[in-house]
């Protein structure tokens, strides 16, 4: 029911792209409209639009971010947590998507998990630079259907540390756990098991002699970092007559986040600096029916219940009073509800229908939003034709921000966002899609988002909106006063699988503005006007039973926008502060980073192993990161991104 701005992605996918690391979300940034926002992470920025807006969803239910090292408010981290051994086919939309998907502005994430082979045990184990990783499934009788397919995966960056490549300062560690059962049943349905767990952490200790410090003033600091991510579900899949399936869900999923820093005096002693600690827990029930009337109509109808369970703290030191301020102190719950129906009519050999309405609400403070989609496609002849799709978005703030509390003038605490409202948008879409070849294909796609009623914070000399923030919570008074706008243009030519190679050359034009309760237009963030890359590979049979394979990609992107550095404010504080009257309004240079991947494959009777190394930026480019005022040289420094990075593995199935 996608016909615009969607695409499926395979598993193969995911391991031929070069430095992808099976990491989906690292894979879509070769993918028209998908930016990455920091080669040390997989977050993107999708036409335009905040980290926040993209949706993760797991078997038909929203999930909470599935990545390794991530912060609240956004939509990325360090890794997946999933890996690609139980994934199968999954779908990756950017805008204008069906009713079924809400509470998003961005784009979707739609996993699907594979069953695990029911007629034989099957195994695979992998060893690489980011550690060990071991994957069983198989059936727990020969006269049951049913299957398991589990995954484990511990990894240390320690390694790459030791051979000389520069991962960060912190001793860095992550593992998971992510499972698929498959239980079907004669009479009663199917039922299905599925989750995942991901527990990741970064120490870093201070360096107790003065000596060394220098200007490195980040010696000083003790931090301690932690994200554990967790999925627990059942799924119950009913066959209701011939026509019509029922498909019943209930999920456990939850995060925890922390982060403490301390600073050491002159003597040596740690001096509390910052802490926060972010506890967010989700229960969903969900039943949705899928009917086909006839071979031209067919509906999907829904409904999700949501509680959200969160316990929020973080205090840190005022760097101008030296007073230790505590801006998040909350417990409590919250409830939403989402409702979908969607139609899908064929109206002719030519002409194809998409029809629905979504509707979110958060019970707590009665905030919702009804929201209409639709999509046209006419097919010109059996190689081409054009589409169009429109679609009402919002999506609501970060849990944080409805629990802001603050003090008036009085010394009283009142909370001014526990009724702020949802952000929303309008999404225009229109394409055309060739087929060239049987295997080749070019697609454009132009696209106008209109985002209205976004947060901003209430202050008429402010330039803050939640359509700019990267992550965390929003401490301040926030008023529905905001709006922004991308627009842009996107080309797609894309070679699928044939003779043993492939590619996909895409290209984006856009552009990205926002407006604050000042009143000015601004670029937001992430409004880099451009995106190209080059994606593709070959392999090659060598010798009996071998594939040697090749893969490379090149991204070339407009840089991302700063906020200049006020050096008087930051002399003053002590820290980084900048010039708000001026957000935004500075550009980084020119984005470019070329990854390239070699692999060799042998085929055995009973095994298959797989010899690859994955560097990513391979050139060693220098691309900007940022700027920050360094404390102990009085001076504004630059910070870069990821030098060379090899990920060397070697995996064996059997």
């Amino acid at each position: 029911m996608a016909v615009v701005s969607a695409r499926t992605f395979s598993v193969e996918e995911t391991r031929k792209f070069a430095a992808a690391v099976n990491d989906p979300a690292r894979m879509v940034t070769s993918y028209t409209g998908v930016v990455s926002t920091d080669d040390g992470n997989n977050t993107i920025s999708i036409r335009g639009n905040s980290p926040y807006g993209l949706l993760w969803r797991m078997e038909g239910i929203d999930i909470p971010n599935p990545n390794h090292f991530a912060n609240v408010g956004t939509s990325g981290g360090g890794i997946s947590i999933l890996s690609t051994q139980l994934l199968t086919n999954s779908d990756f939309m950017t805008g204008a998507f069906p009713a079924e998907y809400g509470n998003a502005l961005a784009g979707v994430f739609d996993l699907n998990l594979r069953r695990g082979n029911n007629e034989k045990g099957e195994y695979t184990v992998q060893a690489s630079f980011l550690g060990m990783d071991f994957a069983a499934e198989g059936p727990f009788s020969k006269n049951y259907r049913g299957s398991y397919l589990i995954n484990y995966r511990y990894s240390t960056l320690s390694v790459l540390s030791n051979i000389g490549f520069n991962v960060g300062d912190a001793v860095t560690n992550f593992q998971d756990l992510s499972y698929h059962i498959y239980l079907p049943t004669n009479s009663i349905g199917n039922f299905s098991l599925f989750g995942f767990g991901g527990l990741s952490n970064q120490n870093q200790d201070a360096v107790e002699d003065s000596t060394q410090w220098g200007e490195d003033e980040y010696l000083r600091y003790n931090s301690t970092y932690f994200s554990n991510t967790g999925t627990a579900g059942l799924k119950h899949l009913l066959n209701v007559g011939r026509n019509t399936y029922v498909q019943s869900s209930f999920v456990w999923s939850g995060n925890d986040n922390g982060y403490e820093e301390s600073k050491l005096d002159d003597v040596y002693v740690p001096q509390f600096e910052y802490s926060q600690n972010y506890i967010n827990e989700k229960i969903t029930a969900s039943s949705v029916m899928n009917h086909k009337f006839n071979a031209r109509h067919s509906i999907r109808s829904g409904a999700y219940f949501n509680t959200y369970f969160y316990n929020l703290h973080q205090k840190y030191v005022d760097a101008e009073t030296s007073l230790i301020e505590e801006k998040l102190d909350a417990t409590g719950k919250v409830n939403t509800i989402q409702l979908f129906s969607q139609w899908n009519y064929r109206i002719n050999e030519k002409f194809t229908l998409n029809a629905g309405l979504h509707y979110l609400e958060m019970l707590d403070n009665h905030t919702w939003s009804l929201e209409p989609r639709a999509s046209l496609k006419y097919d010109l002849d059996e190689r081409q034709s054009v589409s169009a799709g429109y679609g009402l978005h919002s999506q609501l703030q970060p849990i944080g921000i409805y629990e802001t509390s603050l003090e008036d003038g009085s010394g009283n605490s009142y909370q001014p966002n526990k009724n702020i409202d949802l952000n929303k948008s309008h999404h225009f879409v229109l394409a055309y899609d060739r087929s060239l070849t049987k295997y080749l294909r070019v697609k454009a796609e132009t696209y106008y988002q209109s985002l209205y009623n976004i947060a901003v914070v209430n202050d008429p000399s402010s330039p803050i909106s939640t359509l700019v923030v990267e992550g965390g919570y929003l401490t301040d008074e926030l008023v529905n006063e905001g709006t922004g706008r991308n627009v842009g243009l996107e080309l797609t030519v894309e070679q699928f699988l044939h003779n043993n190679s492939y590619f996909l050359l895409s290209s984006s034009l856009y552009d990205s503005k926002y407006k604050a309760l000042d009143g000015v237009l601004r670029d937001t963030r992430f409004n880099g006007n451009f995106a190209f890359s080059l994606t593709g590979g070959k392999e090659w049979e060598w010798a009996k039973n071998r594939t040697f394979g090749m893969n490379i990609r090149a991204l070339y992107s407009g840089g991302f926008r700063d906020t200049p550095i006020d050096v008087q404010k930051s002399m003053e504080t002590g820290e980084t502060r900048y010039i708000a009257s001026l957000a935004f309004s500075e550009q980084l240079p020119n984005y470019f980073r070329t990854d390239f991947r070699i692999s060799l494959k042998r085929n055995r009777k009973k095994s298959t192993t797989t010899l690859s190394l994955d560097i990513q930026n391979i050139t060693n480019h220098q691309n900007l990161g940022g700027q920050y005022f360094d404390v102990q040289s009085g001076e504004i420094k630059e910070w870069y991104q990821m030098s060379l990075l090899p990920i060397l593995s070697y995996r064996i199935e059997f």
